[in-house]
Formats: C-alpha cells, structure tokens, sequence
C-alpha cells in the first residue's frame, strides 16, 4: 500500500520557482504597502502651498481687472447719462434700458434724491414725486377696490394724473416707484394673478383659493358660487369662505339685481371698472 503511494507522489510535478525567488517578490511588495517618508509628505505640501498660492494670485488678477472694467464702464455710463440727458427724462422705453444698464453695474440712480444722478438727471425726484402720487391714487380708489387694483389701470389714472407734465409714464416707472415705497412697510407690493399685476396697497394676506377666484373672475369681473364649483371642483362651504373673506377685505361686492336670482361677486381689481374721479381727487 505504501509503495503504491510513494509512486502516486512521485508522479506529481513540482514547483519550478526557487524559493529565493519568491521571498524577493514578497519584499518588494512589502516595500509598496509602506507610507512614505516625512521627506515625501514635506515636498506634497510644498506642492499644494504653491497650488494654493497659484490660485490666489489668479483670483486677485481676475477681481482686480473686474474692478478696472466696472470703473470703466461706470465713466462710459456717466458719459452717456449726460449725453443722452434729456431722452432719459422723456422717453420711457429709454429709460427703461438705461436703468437695466445700470443694473449690471451695480449703480442704482434712486437710490437717493441726492447726490451725482439725481443733479445730473433729476430721476430721483421723478420716481419720488410717482410714489406720492400712486399713493394717492391707491387711497382714492380703495374703497372702490379695497386696496387692490390693477396695474394697468393705475397707470392710465397716473397718466390722467400727469397730463400736463412733459414726462411720459411707462408700466416699467409705475413698478420702479411702487418697488421705493416698501419703506412705508408691508402695505405696497405688486402681486401676480394669473395674467394680470395688481397692486395691493393694503397688508392683505391672500391665500390660493383667493388667488383663483380672482384669476377665474379676470374673463368677466365677476363669478358666482356655482361657477367656482364647477371650474375649480371645489365644495360650497370652501367656495362660500373665500368669497366671505374677500367681502370682508373689501375685495369683492355683491350683486344679487338678476332675474335669474343668482348671486354674483365682482371684483373691481380685475374688471374694467374704473373710477373717474379717482385720478383728480
């Protein structure tokens, strides 16, 4: 039995790699797996001082020729502010695209009536003297609109207004004015619905449901209760409490003078219901 098994081993081939051989192999990989040296570790820092110190020096070429061109550009405005003085006062369009200039550059003409653009152009007055009298105009009309009125409609009373000045008065001067009178606090803002700008002028909080019901009511100034049912998918009681809210911020007014004894609620703020008196009071 024993010879039979020495026989079976010595037909097995046998490892040809010395053993010298392998041992090398397992020092160099030992060799692989250490950490480098304090040396390795001192000259990759020195490496990402000089990145860092590379990157620094970029940035600081790159803002300072920033600053050089918005210097530039600030005298090439001036410049043109004064060459093109009067088209700025009495063009809306061009004033418009002059204010959009200046914004890219970070100059601001109302920021104060005071100081080089107000002598030079005298805008500042003229935004200020628009506030007063969108002011005005949004006192007059409130307890038309209950302080809510359309953005189109303030500007045609603010140019029934301002017939005899020599200025003209675009929608783009009605938002620049309206935008300084946030420093009387929460009371003026412009709101979006649906299609349509409206300026509030009261620190009225609307929610959704009120947002729809006055976008649903721009096609005719009005909707009723069944309508808003049936275009929104929405209840009679939720239907019933936004009108009730509205009415109650003197939004809407009710108009139940139909044969068909349907009760409609208008909305002076989106119809075309204007009032006459109101740019002369």
């Amino acid at each position: 039995m024993f010879g039979k098994l020495i026989s079976c081993l010595s037909v097995l081939p046998l490892s040809s790699t010395p053993l010298k051989t392998i041992e090398v192999g397992r020092r160099r990989r030992t060799r692989m797996r250490r950490r480098p040296g304090i040396g390795g570790l001192q000259t990759a820092a020195a490496a990402r001082d000089q990145y860092r110190l590379l990157g620094e020096n970029v940035a600081k070429i790159r803002t300072d020729l920033m600053k050089e061109q918005l210097t530039t550009f600030r005298t090439q405005l001036e410049d043109f502010a004064r060459k093109h003085k009067n088209d700025i006062r009495k063009n809306p369009a061009f004033r418009s695209q002059f204010h959009n200039m200046c914004t890219k550059v970070g100059v601001d003409p109302l920021a104060s009536n005071k100081g080089f653009w107000a002598e030079l152009l005298g805008i500042g007055d003229f935004y200020y003297e628009l506030g007063v009298q969108i002011v005005d105009i949004c006192l007059a009309t409130r307890p038309h609109n209950g302080g809510l009125i359309n953005l189109q409609e303030l500007c045609n009373l603010l140019r029934q207004r301002r017939r005899s000045d020599r200025e003209a008065v675009s929608e783009d001067d009605c938002l620049r004015a309206i935008s300084k009178l946030k420093v009387l606090g929460n009371g003026f803002e412009v709101i979006s619905v649906g299609k349509r700008k409206l300026v509030r002028s009261v620190p009225t909080e609307l929610n959704k449901d009120h947002n729809e019901i006055l976008e649903l009511a721009q096609a005719q100034g009005f909707v009723t209760v069944v309508e808003v049912e049936r275009r929104l998918s929405w209840t009679t009681g939720r239907a019933i409490d936004a009108f009730d809210t509205l009415l109650d911020e003197g939004l809407a007014m009710i108009d139940d003078g139909h044969k068909d004894g349907i009760r409609r609620y208008w909305f002076p703020c989106v119809s075309s219901i204007s009032t006459p008196g109101g740019a002369d009071t």
